[in-house]
């Protein structure tokens, strides 16, 4: 596993200044977040002042759509100057795009600034990955990044809370100014107090590119984190209409429920990384998590099949936890194989394979929910963790 050792400057800075910057990652990270997956809660606003469904789902997708277009660019950039800059720059485009697209009336211009906020966006997910990397020590690095992946369930959560209400009470440019400002707070944040980690001396070999040369690990584990996100995306996607509509819950107490169970993620992420810094390995955890996966999304198959609610809901819960806590694993593991020179990019690919998988969940499982029922769903998510399980690398 190729890692970036400490050297003297690492060792002089301080814990302190250590979890400094991973809170000022975590912030960064989790405003792209709010922007990112937010942006679908405005729906019922854009609906009600008259768009039509097809139209406004269009626009809440521009934002994801500049994420995707843009990890990989973004990591390149982060490889070449490092990542202060790239999280300064790209907090700084998110927070003006956001304020300008609370002020446009064209619909047009409004779109193209959702885009460019969501390549603002893309920035944080490489950058602040790096500088964990760069500054945790490997024995407490897998915590540090369960805490960082943290961003995404945490952001996705106070999305759903807060979003919806101020879009109702006050306007959709008030519901935007919620991760504008955010992401404004967060660059002159990480302008203050994000440091670059050193580098190594570069050494061809450490310049070489860890995709090349017929060794397919980083390959394997993009394939896993592109079949493990399914399970994910599909709860987060359905489960609250499965919850409404076949159990018969109010939306209010799914909602609440759904809640819950992205903040009971972002624990799970960080028991995963506490849990890989124990055993020293990031690939054997991850293993097990897909096995867990497995498990968890089968017997939610079953028992939605059944009828047995008692026991689905909280095997939904369960998976829900599960099927998010590999993030970080994966994530660490890219990073250190890829290292310092290539994690940029790694984590870039990383990311986009998987935002590629969660764009194309909502349509694909929407039709065969339709055709075939929620149970089906669960038991095609709970296939493609199955086959990610034998693909985890077993270095």
């Amino acid at each position: 596993m190729t890692e970036v050792r400490p050297t003297a400057e690492v060792t002089r800075i301080g814990d302190g200044r250590r979890w400094l910057m991973l809170a000022l990652g975590v912030f960064a990270q989790t405003s792209s977040s709010i922007f990112i997956h937010g942006t679908p809660f405005l729906l019922p606003a854009l609906t009600a002042r008259g768009d039509s469904l097809f139209a406004a789902g269009a626009l809440v997708a521009l934002p994801t759509v500049g994420l995707v277009c843009t990890l990989i660019a973004w990591g390149y950039v982060v490889d070449r100057i490092g990542e202060r800059i790239v999280l300064v720059a790209g907090t700084a485009l998110m927070f003006v795009a956001g304020v300008a697209a609370a002020l446009v009336d064209n619909p047009i211009a409004f779109g193209a600034l959702l885009f460019l906020g969501g390549v603002g966006a893309a920035s944080s997910n490489g950058a602040s990955g790096r500088v964990i990397v760069g500054w945790f020590p490997p024995d407490r690095r897998g915590l540090a990044m369960g805490i960082r992946q943290t961003a995404q369930p945490l952001g996705v959560g106070l999305a759903a809370l807060s979003i919806p209400w101020v879009a109702e009470h006050h306007g959709i440019p008030a519901a935007l100014l919620v991760p504008a400002l955010m992401a404004g707070i967060a660059a002159v944040g990480c302008l203050v107090g994000i440091v670059d980690p050193p580098r190594p001396p570069a050494k061809a070999a450490d310049r070489a590119n860890p995709y090349r040369g017929g060794d397919s690990t980083l390959w394997r584990i993009h394939a896993v984190s592109i079949l493990l996100v399914i399970p994910q995306a599909t709860l987060w996607t359905f489960a609250l209409l499965w919850l409404h509509r076949d159990l018969g819950w109010s939306l209010a107490a799914a909602g609440a429920l759904m809640t819950a169970t992205q903040f009971l993620g972002a624990a799970g992420r960080i028991g995963a990384g506490a849990w890989s810094d124990r055993v020293g390995s990031r690939l054997g955890p991850l293993r097990q998590v897909a096995v867990a996966a497995v498990v968890a999304m089968a017997a939610l198959t079953i028992t939605a099949w059944t009828d047995w609610w008692w026991l689905a809901v909280p095997l939904m819960v369960a998976a829900s936890v599960i099927s998010v806590s590999d993030n970080g694993l994966a994530f660490t593991a890219v990073a250190e194989i890829a290292g310092p020179f290539w994690s940029g990019r790694g984590l870039g690919i990383q990311n986009t394979g998987q935002n590629l998988a969660i764009a194309a969940v909502p349509p694909v499982f929407g039709l065969l929910i339709t055709a075939t029922g929620f149970p089906a769903s669960f038991a095609v998510a709970a296939i493609a963790a199955a086959a990610a399980v034998p693909l985890v690398p077993r270095k």
